[in-house]
């Protein structure tokens, strides 16, 4: 799904503060991700397949009250799974952990530092592997919107450096 209108103004006033300046940059292909790169004037070095959202099969274009009010029993067994829990048709977030971890042990001292626009679903994923985090209770650490979260790897293994960094917003013009 395409961002919203609102989508759009909110994150054409986010900004990576300058200490990421003159990283490369990573996006999802999908077109979300690419617009919200675009927004906030980044212009990736190349798409990554493994940065997609989780695939949600037959649930894919619901949100998560609609599907919670369909069968809320079901959906709640379903959510006790963790890292197990899947969409009909769908995948799990284990396999999006997956997917990531194997991505992240391609890349080179080279190809590094780097950011990756992606989806809420692969920002778990990294907290998952950074952290062991079995997606069946709260997370360590809230991941909140409109943040970014730092990541070392060291040997291909992800560990938390800073989660939670503002996306410092665009000065607004004056009106005087």
């Amino acid at each position: 799904m395409p961002l919203s209108e609102a989508g759009r103004k909110a994150v054409s006033s986010w900004r990576l503060d300058a200490r990421f300046d003159g990283w490369r940059c990573f996006c999802s292909p999908l077109g979300r991700a690419r617009e919200t790169a675009a927004l906030m004037q980044l212009e990736p070095d190349a798409e990554i397949e493994a940065l997609q959202e989780m695939q949600w099969g037959q649930w894919e274009g619901h949100t998560l009250r609609s599907l919670r009010a369909m069968d809320p029993m079901a959906f709640t067994r379903n959510e006790d799974r963790g890292l197990d829990f899947r969409p009909p048709g769908g995948e799990s977030p284990r396999e999006v952990r997956s997917r990531l971890h194997a991505w992240i042990t391609t890349l080179t001292e080279s190809q590094l530092p780097a950011i990756a626009v992606c989806h809420k679903g692969v920002l778990r994923a990294a907290l998952s592997l950074a952290t062991q985090w079995d997606m069946k209770n709260d997370p360590p650490e809230k991941l909140r919107d409109a943040t970014a979260h730092l990541y070392r790897i060291d040997q291909g293994h992800l560990s938390v450096e800073e989660l939670n960094i503002p996306l410092t917003a665009t000065p607004q013009p004056s009106h005087d």
